[in-house]
């Protein structure tokens, strides 16, 4: 059994950290939040967190999602292998496939469904460790998308839930692997 994760949980809004920390505290080992790029900044060095999630404005009215592509690529200087799932309200397809090419481990719309976080925040911490463990994460990505697809039957919806992942960025990892 994998140990709990210790996540970092990073939005300017105390109600959504809070429900995030209520969603996530039987998951974890241990869950810190800041407020603000800036704060998350101070609260990083390299493996202490296994999972960022990371609100993508930290302005009222923005809406561009810079603030959290900043700070992907802020938490990526610090810690490379550490993941990082980005969260917003003003989701568009666009802003999906951008985070998702610039290294962010998945893309979350609020309001979120629980277990949708949940699984996330999992599949992130696993792809860290696995990614400080030095292990080929593409022949464990390759697997683990060929266990759940068999375990659901091919259902790309059902499958992508048990990896925490999003349909399209499961469509995404298995034409890399050739599923």
């Amino acid at each position: 059994m994998e140990p709990l994760p210790a996540i970092l949980i990073v939005d300017d809004d105390a109600d959504v950290r809070q429900a995030a920390r209520l969603a996530l505290t039987s998951h974890a080992a241990y869950i810190e939040t800041a407020s603000s790029p800036g704060e998350m900044m101070t609260l990083l060095m390299p493996e202490r967190f296994d999972c960022v999630l990371l609100d993508m404005n930290f302005v009222l009215g923005e809406r561009s999602g810079r603030a959290g592509m900043d700070g992907l690529e802020a938490v990526r200087n610090v810690d490379p292998p550490l993941q990082v799932v980005l969260m917003t309200s003003y989701g568009a397809v666009s802003l999906a496939v951008e985070s998702l090419k610039r290294g962010a481990h998945d893309f979350l719309l609020k309001p979120w469904r629980n277990e949708a976080l949940v699984a996330a925040v999992k599949a992130a911490a696993t792809n860290t460790r696995t990614e400080r463990s030095g292990a080929p994460l593409d022949v464990i990505e390759k697997t683990a998308i060929e266990k759940a697809l068999a375990r659901h039957g091919g259902n790309i919806a059902q499958a992508a839930a048990m990896l925490g992942l999003s349909r399209p960025a499961l469509y995404r990892r298995m034409s890399k692997h050739g599923l």
